[in-house]
């Protein structure tokens, strides 16, 4: 007899809440009307509400689910497509373009000194892993990155669109995959190095000097030279997570973050991004064609004497006791022979 009572009383609820979402819906409908013969075809009232951002009726469950049109989105395109895409296409072509004229201008940084034929080990096998998955998995987040943002502008154009969608849909999949394992490596690559990236007193004389860069003056210093600090710092640590972070957001999207986050973190990605991608430039640049024996110290592990003594004099007379012969010809000739460095 209860339950019969319960049920009943259950039923009589029910039936009272459908009148009244059936007598506010008659209401909002007869409003409608009357608005359609107060102002004929007038439907901005039905627009304003639809992009207020209120959440209504429905029955698909979910973030957001209740909101018809949300009005930010129409922001955040214009901006990523506007000005983001604009001022970061200019910025790096600038910083392109700046890196020639330099080349052209300096030249390679080469040795005052002749190689000694000794060397010294730099970086040891687990660095030099850390540092390449980095150097790889960045590589191919920054070229699938820019085909997301600059494709329909410069690819489309040269390939049409059944290439461009090829490379779009695969530039996306490998974005996405690769974005948590660059910042495996990343987490991996700040324990590794945080502790020779420490503010030091030679890094004034650094500073004042800029390096040597433009005048070729010696400047002494440490393991790293104020320059890599700051990319260590600036790019790798603040640039680096605020582009991871804000990457899985976007990968993660099961979170229930709604369509407001994502545009807020969809342009710290694509800002902090464009930002990293022009400063890897000039560390590219140094690593590579622009400075003698740095690539070889990251390949192989060790530098000669001469390389480190000249750019890195502080940390060299701390490890001079370690430098070994090598022989002659290439670096990567007789590897075992070199003593194990800090």
């Amino acid at each position: 007899m209860r339950r019969r009572i319960l049920a009943a009383v259950a039923l009589s609820l029910m039936c009272a809440a459908g009148a009244v979402h059936t007598a506010a819906a008659a209401d909002y409908g007869a409003s409608q009307a009357q608005q359609q013969v107060d102002q004929p075809l007038n439907n901005a009232p039905v627009w304003r509400e639809a992009r207020s951002g209120e959440a209504q009726f429905t029955t698909v469950k979910g973030v957001e689910t209740g909101v018809l049109i949300q009005s930010g989105g129409e922001t955040w395109r214009a901006l990523r497509n506007g000005p983001i895409t604009l001022y970061g296409g200019i910025m790096l072509c600038l910083v392109a373009l700046t890196i020639g004229i330099f080349y052209k201008l300096r030249g390679e940084i080469r040795l005052r000194e002749s190689p000694s034929g000794r060397h010294i080990q730099r970086f040891n096998a687990g660095e030099r892993v850390i540092h390449w998955g980095v150097a790889i998995t960045f590589c191919i987040l920054a070229l699938t990155g820019l085909m997301t943002l600059f494709g329909k502008h410069v690819v489309l154009p040269l390939l049409g669109h059944e290439a461009y969608s090829w490379l779009a849909v695969l530039s996306k999949s490998l974005h996405n995959f690769i974005g948590p394992l660059f910042l495996v490596f990343l987490v991996s690559m700040f324990f590794l190095f945080v502790k020779d990236n420490v503010w030091q007193s030679c890094d004034a004389l650094w500073i004042r000097k800029a390096g040597g860069l433009f005048t070729g003056d010696h400047v002494p210093s440490h393991r790293f030279n104020f320059g890599e600090k700051t990319w260590f710092w600036f790019g790798v640590f603040f640039l680096g997570l605020s582009v991871s972070g804000s990457g899985l957001v976007l990968d993660f999207p099961n979170f229930e973050q709604g369509r407001g986050i994502m545009q807020i973190a969809n342009i710290i990605h694509v800002v902090g991004a464009l930002v990293v991608i022009a400063l890897s430039l000039g560390h590219i640049y140094i690593g590579t064609i622009g400075m003698q024996g740095a690539y070889e110290s990251m390949r192989y592990g060790h530098v000669d004497e001469t390389w480190i003594r000249e750019h890195h004099e502080l940390w060299y007379e701390e490890h001079k006791n370690e430098v070994v012969p090598i022989g002659s010809g290439t670096p990567d000739e007789q590897p075992a022979r070199v003593m194990h460095g800090s």
